[in-house]
Order: structure tokens, then C-alpha cells, then sequence
């Protein structure tokens, strides 16, 4: 057997109310000044409030850098690192989804290894030497899992990518899962996070590196988020967000140490070109990415049908595995709300070649488990518009 590796947080809290474990956290470990780093509309709408009453209410000294933009710019890490460095932070509490989170570990990255200001030097499989400053993580949306994995995106405007930097060293050393910051989703967010969550978990159990651990980790999510998501968006139903957000962290514990696949591939160039959120992105191409895998990975399709979405397609053809999963993840995308096709989201037609081209460089490319060529991703995309 193969030695394999799987690196998770040190600590995670779940639930309802998290949060209140978050000053006795910080305390215990002797921070002393908290740098919060969050988004303009939660600071405005209060969510981010719910966490910095806590701070103040325990005298823990604390700084907030509201700033962040969705698909957050090179310009927002160094942002942050300024702040960071005035208020002389010894510890960031990261609140929102994976736009602040992302950002967060930017910070953190850079405040410990200097040498990597200019920020491009992260992309991709990173080699920094220290520890990133220590993160508490409070996600608000069911998606992204950026609280428990060692990735994070930060756009380059210049070129126009979405850099996705690998880094053992940035992996929050708390998570707190509070599912009452994440009931407070507008339900565009919530459907397209969700979504999110749900591509998270089924690239990781398709890719390339996966193994019975990670497999182990994505099945459950894929069910715990297709049994739920639909009552979590449109029903507000607690219960089924407390499920869907302990859903999205199972998965990001898989596909952190097995990678993804060409979904995120896609989804990474529109969120550059197009500032598309990522997990709507996600969420369109889904099923049509699928479609294509399908050909290579439809027995794996077959478990899930029958573990996950709960049918029994144990005599199923190759085709009709695939059929019905891709139809199982269209309906489930419309169910939530989610527009269809990604000509509803404004792409144009005459940039697929440059969009495939970006794809073609796109670190989560390897981990598909097909094989994908330039004109593969035109083709995909184009079936993505057409629908």
C-alpha cells in the first residue's frame, strides 16, 4: 500500500452558537491582539457584529479589516497585511466565506514569510518556509470549507487568473462551524455555496488521488448536502443548514489532500474573466463537466447513485448511470434556484478559446480523472451555453 497523507486542523467546533467557544480559545492560547477579517456587507449587516461582541465583551483587543471583495484581489492581501502589521496582530479570526477566509490565509502567509509580498509567487503548490500567522476561522456560508483545508484563491487582475495556492502552512488552527452565521445566507448564496459543497465533494471522490479515506469523507457529504440543501435553501430549515454546513466541511477535508478536478478548472476562469461567484460558477458546469467524466468514472457515478442519491442503479448501463446522475444534479441546481446555463451569466461565446486556454493551465486540471484537451474545454463550455 501507497504511504498517503491527509493534513487537517487541529481543532473544529460545531453547531449552533459556536462562537461563544472562540474568547476562551484565544485566551487559553495567550493571543493578544486579534486583527477580524471579513467583507464590507457582513460588517454592514451585522453578522461579523455576532463575533466581535464576543471579542469585546471578553476585553480582547481586536482590529477589523472589512475590505475584502468577492474573488479577492492580489490588492486585498496587501491591504490586510498593512493593517495586519499596525495593529501589530498576533492572530486573525477570519469571519465570512471563502472570499475573507482566502484573504485571511493571504495575510497570514505573507505576515510570516515576507519574501512572498508580491503574492504571485503563491500560486500553485507552495514552498514558504514558516508557518503563516495562527487563523480562527468562522465560515457564514455552507461551501467553500476554506476553514479546514490548505487551499486558498486570490485573483490576479493583471492576467486575469485565479492563482489557487497550496500551503500546508495556512491551514486555520480553529474552525468554528456556527451554523447560525450561516442561516443568515441570502438564498442566492446559500443555493450557489451549497452547490459549491456539493462539486467539492464529488470531484473529490472522482479525482485522481483519491483514496478510501477521502472517499470515506466526500460520500457522506455528497449525501448529507443532497438529502438537505433543497429544505436548507427554500425552507430555512435549521436543521437542515446545521447538516448541510457540517456537510461542506466533510468534503473540504477530502478534497484538501486529494485536490479536484475540472469543474473548478472552468469555474476558476469565469470568476477571473467574469467575477462569476465561484460556487455559481461551479454550479452551472457541474452536471455538464460530469457528463464528460462520466465516460471514465461511471462505476464511481453508480455508488453514489445508490449510496447517496438513494437509487438503485446496481443494474443501471454505463449510460444510464450517467444519464441519471447528471439529471440528479440538474434538478437538485434548479431546485435551489440556479441558473442553468452560463450564457445567463453573462460569458460570451467568442472567448472560449481563451478561457480554455486559462483552463488548460489550471492546477486542479491534473486531478481530473479524464484526460482533457484545449478543445475538450471549448466544447464544454459551449455545451455549458447551449443547454
Amino acid at each position: 500500500m501507497d504511504i498517503e497523507k491527509f493534513v487537517l486542523n487541529e481543532t473544529s467546533y460545531f453547531g449552533e452558537g459556536a462562537r461563544k467557544v472562540l474568547p476562551d480559545e484565544i485566551k487559553k492560547r495567550g493571543f493578544k491582539s486579534v486583527l477580524v477579517v471579513t467583507d464590507e456587507d457582513l460588517y454592514k449587516v451585522g453578522v461579523s457584529q455576532k463575533v466581535t461582541d464576543l471579542l469585546e465583551a471578553n476585553n480582547i483587543k481586536y482590529t477589523v479589516f472589512h475590505d475584502v471583495k468577492p474573488n479577492p484581489p492580489i490588492e486585498n492581501v496587501l491591504d490586510g497585511v498593512s493593517v495586519c502589521k499596525d495593529c501589530k496582530a498576533d492572530l486573525i479570526v477570519a469571519v465570512g466565506g471563502g472570499s475573507s477566509i482566502d484573504t485571511a490565509k493571504g495575510i497570514s502567509i505573507v505576515m510570516t514569510n515576507p519574501d512572498r509580498s508580491d503574492i504571485v509567487s503563491l500560486n500553485g503548490v507552495s514552498n514558504t518556509k514558516n508557518k503563516g500567522l495562527p487563523i480562527i476561522a468562522l465560515p457564514t456560508t455552507a461551501g467553500t470549507a476554506a476553514e479546514v483545508t490548505i487551499n486558498y484563491v486570490i485573483t490576479d487582475p493583471k492576467r486575469k487568473i485565479k492563482m489557487v495556492c497550496v500551503d500546508e502552512h495556512d491551514i486555520p488552527i480553529i474552525a468554528i462551524v456556527d451554523t447560525e452565521l450561516m442561516a443568515s445566507m441570502p438564498k442566492s448564496v446559500a443555493s450557489s455555496t451549497g452547490m459549491d459543497a456539493l462539486t467539492h465533494a464529488i470531484e473529490g471522490y472522482i479525482t485522481k488521488s483519491k483514496n478510501i479515506m477521502s472517499q470515506m469523507f466526500s460520500m457522506k457529504a455528497i449525501e448529507l448536502i443532497y438529502d438537505n440543501l433543497a429544505e436548507a435553501v427554500n425552507e430555512r430549515n435549521q436543521e437542515a443548514i446545521n447538516k448541510v454546513g457540517l456537510a461542506q466541511y466533510i468534503a473540504g477535508m477530502a478534497f484538501s489532500n486529494v485536490g479536484l478536478g475540472i469543474v473548478h478548472s472552468m469555474a476558476h476562469q469565469l470568476g477571473a474573466v467574469y467575477d462569476t461567484p465561484h460556487g455559481l460558477a461551479n454550479a452551472i458546469l457541474l452536471p455538464t463537466v460530469m457528463e464528460f467524466n462520466g465516460e471514465v468514472v461511471y462505476e464511481d457515478f453508480r455508488e453514489i447513485l445508490t449510496q447517496a442519491f438513494h437509487i438503485d442503479a446496481k443494474e443501471f448501463t454505463k449510460e444510464e448511470v450517467i444519464k441519471t446522475f447528471c439529471e440528479c444534479l440538474r434538478n437538485l441546481s434548479y431546485d435551489v434556484g440556479i441558473t442553468q446555463t452560463i450564457k445567463d451569466i453573462g460569458v460570451k461565446k467568442e472567448d472560449f478559446e481563451m478561457l480554455a486556454e486559462k483552463a488548460m493551465e489550471d492546477p486542479c486540471k491534473p486531478g481530473n480523472p479524464r484526460e482533457v484537451t484545449k478543445e475538450d474545454f471549448i466544447e464544454l463550455y459551449n455545451k455549458a451555453y447551449n443547454l
